[in-house]
């Protein structure tokens, strides 16, 4: 079963809708042919008081899709070099985002925009199949003792908003086992 995530899904507080973004499914079509993974790690940013946000100073020309509808994605450039991708939460006017950091087989948020050929065009576009980039639930269910939340990467300069648990990893993906192994492969499924 497979099942497109609509705005509805979005539009809730932003640690509920990142927590159960794990499971669920990063599909892009590209030229007529589909790249799918399923997503593994998330980043929350939340409102105006987090200090790790983009939009905690208010808004401006770059974050001004986070103020917008839920369910759109914001993508934008780091370092000059690495698109990023994140679907807004929450109501209109409250600037919410998740970010994608890792799916299952790519690991840190640039490779995952690389791997799926996500670029700033889809900026302010809507998660859906019209569009060439959206999320699914294919009825992956993941229990709380599967999750880790961890302080976010990046934001040291966001104070005590960086210390914020506001990460969330699918511990049984194949990036923790790995991690947890010393780098060593681990046999078995990772789903």
């Amino acid at each position: 079963m497979k099942k497109v995530l609509t705005k509805d899904f979005f539009e809730r507080p932003t640690l509920s809708v990142a927590r159960e973004m794990l499971g669920k499914y990063l599909v892009r079509r590209v030229r007529g042919r589909e790249v799918v993974a399923m997503i593994t790690e998330v980043e929350a940013y939340d409102g105006f008081r987090d200090k790790a946000s983009h939009a905690h100073r208010g808004e401006t020309r770059r974050n001004a899709v986070m103020f917008g509808n839920a369910g759109v994605w914001y993508v934008y450039l780091v370092y000059g070099m690495h698109e990023m991708v994140n679907i807004v939460t929450g109501g209109k006017g409250y600037p919410a985002a998740v970010l994608i950091r890792g799916v299952e087989g790519v690991l840190g948020p640039g490779r995952v925009t690389k791997h799926f050929h996500i670029s700033r065009p889809l900026d302010g576009k809507v998660a859906e199949e019209q569009n060439g980039l959206w999320v699914e639930d294919r009825g992956v269910r993941i229990h709380a003792k599967e999750i880790r939340r961890l302080p976010r990467v990046g934001v040291a300069y966001a104070g005590a908003w960086a210390e914020k648990k506001y990460r969330f990893v699918y511990l049984s993906s194949k990036r923790f086992k790995t991690k947890r192994t010393g780098g060593r492969p681990v046999r078995g499924s990772y789903h």
